[in-house]
């Protein structure tokens, strides 16, 4: 196997194009490099530099190089393709632009920041239906525009965060034209095996997000149904061996399987105190090291 081992401005505690709780961008870079990230995710539009010279010269600088960043949209909005087009047109210029893959496509969440419900947790049949369009739609755009891969991401309070609303995603996708992001917190955090589904569906899975689940605060948040935002500020998601995920079975795996791609730890945390991340983020990759991964 062949594993690109990279990290996120999520796993800094970035959330926000910008937020007074957040790490300063100068450091958030400083300390992806120190703590031995080689590849980094842009994180949310307008936090990192928007100059892509400057932002370019920055990351040549800490010799760090961009595998790719999200889009969120609301997929199930049939009138919203305006606005995602503009949004997934101005992300992929970026991209490639800074010779970046992967565009990560998320369906935006279905609360708000509280975890009030603003919209149904489960689509009907015309809601999922736009759903697939609208992925297909932002596929083909930014493979024919900027000859980028697009793998979606499922996510918890999104429409696809269950098992089953991603077999049906796989099930009504193109496979030659929409990949998938295989988050292995956000799978086992809606009750999931990111280990049996990495087997299942190796073919698909060009991309990862790693992080795993505090089972503890887990069955708390299952219990109390708290949402997922203050799931997150209480550290739901937590150090890559000391979660419910079991990397070295997942090791396995990608050996099994000769998974050739990128590995992303992203431990979700926000607000974060600015001395945190950067002893996780180096545990997390140091960790990656010693069992093999990247």
């Amino acid at each position: 196997m062949n594993v690109k081992v990279g990290s996120a401005p999520d796993s800094w505690g970035v959330w926000f194009p910008s937020d007074p709780k957040q790490i300063p961008w100068q450091r958030c870079l400083d300390e992806i490099a120190e703590a031995g990230y080689e590849w980094t995710e842009l994180g949310p539009y307008g936090y990192l530099p928007t100059d892509l010279s400057v932002l370019r010269s920055e990351l040549e600088r800490r010799k760090l190089k961009i595998s790719g960043t999200f889009v969120m949209p609301h997929l199930e909005d049939r009138d919203a393709w305006p606005e995602i087009e503009k949004e997934a047109t101005g992300v992929g210029n970026s991209l490639a632009t800074l010779g970046a893959e992967f565009v990560i496509l998320i369906d935006n969440i279905y609360t708000d920041f509280d975890g009030k419900l603003i919209r149904p947790s489960r689509l009907d049949e015309d809601g999922w239906k736009t759903l697939i369009e609208n992925t297909h739609r932002i596929a083909d755009l930014v493979i024919e525009r900027f000859g980028l891969n697009l793998v979606y991401h499922p996510h918890a309070e999104t429409h696809v965060e269950y098992e089953d609303q991603i077999e049906l995603l796989l099930e009504q996708t193109d496979p030659s034209r929409i990949s998938m992001c295989l988050d292995t917190g956000h799978h086992a955090y809606r009750g999931g095996d990111p280990i049996a589904f990495m087997r299942r569906h190796h073919d698909r899975i060009r991309y990862l997000h790693l992080k795993s689940v505090d089972p503890d605060i887990q069955k708390k948040v299952e219990r109390e149904k708290i949402p997922f935002a203050p799931a997150v500020a209480m550290e739901v998601f937590c150090e890559l061996d000391r979660g419910a995920v079991d990397f070295l079975a997942f090791r396995d795996v990608l050996q099994e399987v000769d998974y050739n791609g990128w590995a992303v730890v992203e431990q979700d945390m926000y607000p974060a105190p600015f001395d945190k991340p950067f002893p996780i983020g180096k545990h997390n990759r140091d960790y990656l090291r010693e069992i093999g991964i990247g």
